[in-house]
């Protein structure tokens, strides 16, 4: 009974006091960065337009509005990681920048190079969001971004004017991008390789364009841009035309059907009756670019007396067809991700199988290269292209030689 009745006492006197109050939730401290980090990984995956805040939240593990709580909007997020490599390289390249005016320019550029490599390796996930996804940057933002990038250069040519004082602002301008171009190439493809393998490769060939005589000979040939090659000006082909020069100016995302239709004097009605939607219309297009540069992988193999010479042929090939082809280009490769799935597998697989062509080659001139060694420099010179084509005031044929030879040394042939 005593017993009995003391546990029922206790057993009150609990229930009458008070609950105790709920421990509050201590916020991650690198909960901020965890979100940088999350979105960053989003954009380069999937693109600005498709991807939502709430999917952000969701691969934070936090709830839409505590996401909110840190970033007002999408676009203030997505501005934060666009900006998120440019200032890691900036920082990264201070303290070799930093450098007295009188030390030795080719171990202080050694050091530039070693902490852009050693940051783009690092971010190599999410480095590549400036890359296409920079366009949805609104202009004031843009020009900063464009800003850092430009510093990031000057750093490379104020070295490079040292130790090739025989080079004018231009040349040492084409060398110092297409040095850091190479570095870049890897966070447009997911080729794997050892560490150190990928730092050396990457040095290696950022040295070979660091040091190629300049300025090249230029070859004579002319170089037209003119427009896709079609097969006939029916209006579907004119369709496929303006797509391509919207897309390629605007973003898939930012063009609409109506848009489309009264580039070609359509109705929007009228674009149905050639094309199911717009996506039919971005796939036509990439199928365009995909067995244009078929034909010019095809149309240099056939030339060359040696792997070395095939080689230097597609690399020029490669260059002219860009320059004919700049905005179905860009097309191709910047928006491949707006596709459905099962058009982004096929039109990749095309991708891989034209980088294997060129990887084929480059190994036939150059046996010592393993696959994926060969596959990584094959990117690092497309990528040369990629970046410096767009930037150009005149493509002619001196452009063209000089992006040929750039391939050439960052491929090593």
């Amino acid at each position: 009974m005593t017993s009995a009745g003391g546990s029922a006492l206790a057993a009150a006197e609990a229930a009458a006091e008070p609950p105790a109050a709920p421990v509050p939730r201590a916020r991650p401290r690198d909960r901020k960065r965890r979100i940088e980090e999350a979105a960053a990984v989003a954009f380069a995956e999937r693109g600005y337009h498709a991807v939502g805040m709430q999917d952000i939240a969701a691969a934070v593990g936090i709830s839409a509005p505590a996401l909110y709580r840190h970033f007002p909007n999408k676009y203030q997020l997505f501005v934060r990681t666009a900006f998120g490599l440019a200032h890691r390289l900036v920082e990264a390249t201070e303290p070799p920048a930093s450098a007295p005016a009188d030390a030795d320019p080719r171990a202080v550029l050694d050091e530039l190079l070693d902490a852009v490599i050693d940051t783009t390796v690092e971010l190599r996930a999410t480095g590549g969001i400036y890359r296409w996804e920079g366009r949805y940057l609104e202009a004031p933002d843009r020009a900063v971004l464009t800003g850092e990038f430009v510093l990031l250069r000057e750093r490379f040519s104020e070295r490079l004017a040292v130790l090739r004082p025989e080079l004018d602002d231009v040349e040492q301008r084409w060398l110092a991008l297409a040095a850091l171009s190479v570095v870049a190439s890897i966070t447009a493809h997911h080729t794997v390789v050892a560490a150190r393998t990928l730092r050396t490769l990457l040095a290696e060939a950022a040295w070979r364009v660091l040091e190629l005589p300049v300025p090249v000979a230029a070859s004579g040939a002319e170089v037209t841009a003119s427009g896709p090659e079609r097969e006939d000006d029916s209006r579907r082909e004119r369709l496929i035309d303006s797509a391509v020069r919207l897309f390629a100016a605007r973003g898939y995302n930012d063009v609409t059907i109506e848009d489309l239709a009264t580039a070609v004097d359509l109705t929007p009605s009228g674009v149905y009756r050639h094309f199911e939607n717009k996506s039919a219309l971005l796939l036509a297009a990439c199928e365009r670019a995909a067995v244009s540069l078929e034909r010019a992988v095809l149309g240099a193999r056939e030339h060359a007396a040696s792997p070395a010479d095939a080689v230097r042929e597609l690399c020029r090939v490669y260059v002219q067809h860009t320059f004919a082809h700049l905005a179905l280009t860009r097309v191709y490769f910047a928006e491949l991700g707006n596709l459905p799935a099962e058009d982004q597998r096929r039109l990749r697989a095309l991708q891989r199988a034209h980088v294997a062509d060129w990887t084929a080659l480059l190994q036939s001139a150059r046996p010592q290269l393993r696959g994926k060694e060969a596959a990584v420099l094959v990117h690092a010179g497309l990528n040369i292209v990629a970046d410096q084509a767009p930037l150009l005031p005149v493509r002619d044929a001196d452009a063209a030689d000089r992006l040929v030879a750039l391939m050439g040394a960052a491929l090593g042939v």
